[in-house]
């Protein structure tokens, strides 16, 4: 019996909760007249994306009241609205969702009202009818279970208008992929305009000072070497000290591009070599990565991988306070799963999608951890980082791949 009021109690809180939606699905309505006749007169476009973000927090309510109610939770699935007025406004009545939640409003503002007026009704029988609290005693497993079914009623309807079509949902993965890959396009953009920009820094600052030396070294021994052989011999040596230097810098730069151990020694030998140069005491796990038979991932895959790992490691030997760390290299169907975890402190921050923004591991500062997710990113891949305080640090990285 006190579970059979329980469950009465909380059908009438849910169709009561339903009425009042449907109440406040009437002043909506008249919302909706006044956006209609602006939007149509141009003045008021831009109320029309916030009517219709108001439609969808009151169709997620229900959503989440229905699920509530039923313990199936209700779909959903609604193309963003954002970007400029007008796309907003384009987005908002092209989505096949709003003329969906639409139809959910019109048609709840009528069952909503009626169902809990029943359930008055309902309970008004049980309660009165042959004495006060005697029909209920009497008559409980007839009269109260009708409640639970008049809300089992209103989340059926509510779950058949609010579950969104397959247009709907193929619209918003649509969008949201666009969104996605707009994000990425911009993740891309900046790394590859940083990348730009510290390559011209090195040339500037390495390679083209010491050619410059060079250059003067040259000129001065030209002029010393009639009147003074030894002096013009000393300037001729500095200038091939200058000059190997200049090498050198250039190779560092040209590393920086495309390490060219990438392509003597493929990925793994690559980040064996990273290992053993890192400071750290790094196991690297690789097996069944590359090999006789097995097809090398392409370029790009590598190179973002290797530069990864690189800033890994760096951060790791620079920031965690450990001496140890451990590199995997997991090869799947489609797919290159990197693992780079150290046992130091912990602490690194999760970095955040938008560029130019700082993130630290044990007090690191700069943009090494959002270097790496865009590189990722840029890639269609997805990097994720766990690290506690206290350690240890996980980085995780998948990259698609055409094996």
């Amino acid at each position: 019996m006190r579970e059979t009021v329980h469950q009465a109690g909380r059908a009438t809180a849910q169709l009561m909760r339903g009425a009042a939606l449907a109440l406040v699905s009437y002043l909506y309505i008249a919302l909706l007249l006044f956006t209609a006749v602006a939007t149509v007169l141009v003045v008021g476009a831009a109320v029309l994306p916030e009517t219709v973000l108001l439609l969808r927090r009151m169709a997620g309510f229900k959503r989440r009241e229905v699920g509530a109610w039923s313990g199936k939770p209700v779909p959903e699935a609604y193309v963003p609205l954002t970007g400029e007025l007008s796309e907003r406004v384009r987005a908002a009545t092209r989505d096949p969702s709003t003329y969906r939640d639409l139809r959910w409003l019109f048609a709840h503002f009528g069952y909503g009202l009626v169902l809990a007026y029943v359930s008055l009704i309902v309970w008004s029988v049980g309660l009165f009818v042959d004495g006060v609290w005697c029909g209920l005693l009497k008559r409980p497993a007839v009269v109260l279970p009708l409640l639970s079914r008049l809300a089992d009623l209103d989340a059926s309807w509510s779950t058949a208008l609010l579950t969104p079509s397959p247009e709907a949902r193929r619209s918003a993965e649509l969008a949201e992929r666009v969104e996605e890959l707009t994000v990425t396009r911009a993740g891309a953009v900046a790394a590859h305009g940083a990348e730009l920009r510290r390559i011209e820094r090195d040339l500037h600052d390495g390679a083209q000072a010491r050619l410059v030396a060079l250059s003067m070294r040259v000129g001065l021994a030209k002029r010393a070497y009639d009147k003074d052989p030894d002096a013009a011999r000393k300037l001729l040596d500095d200038a091939q000290n200058q000059a190997e230097e200049a090498l050198t810098e250039l190779r560092h730069v040209v590393r920086g591009i495309h390490p060219p151990i990438l392509t003597d020694r493929g990925l793994v030998g690559a980040v064996r070599a990273l290992a053993a140069s890192s400071g750290l005491d790094v196991a690297v796990d690789a097996d069944g990565v590359e090999g006789e038979g097995l097809p090398r991932a392409p370029a790009a895959v590598e190179a973002a991988a290797y530069f990864v790992i690189a800033e890994a490691l760096t951060n790791a030997a620079k920031h965690s306070g450990s001496q140890r760390a451990r590199v995997e290299l997991i090869r799947t169907a489609g797919r290159l799963r990197i693992v780079v975890r150290d046992e130091g402190q912990g602490g690194a921050e999760t970095p955040a999608a938008a560029p130019g923004e700082g993130m630290g591991s044990g007090g690191m500062g700069g943009s090494g951890l959002l270097g790496m997710r865009r590189r990722a990113a840029a890639l269609d891949g997805t990097m994720e980082v766990s690290s506690p305080v206290g350690g240890p640090t996980v980085i995780e990285v998948e990259l698609p791949c055409a094996w």
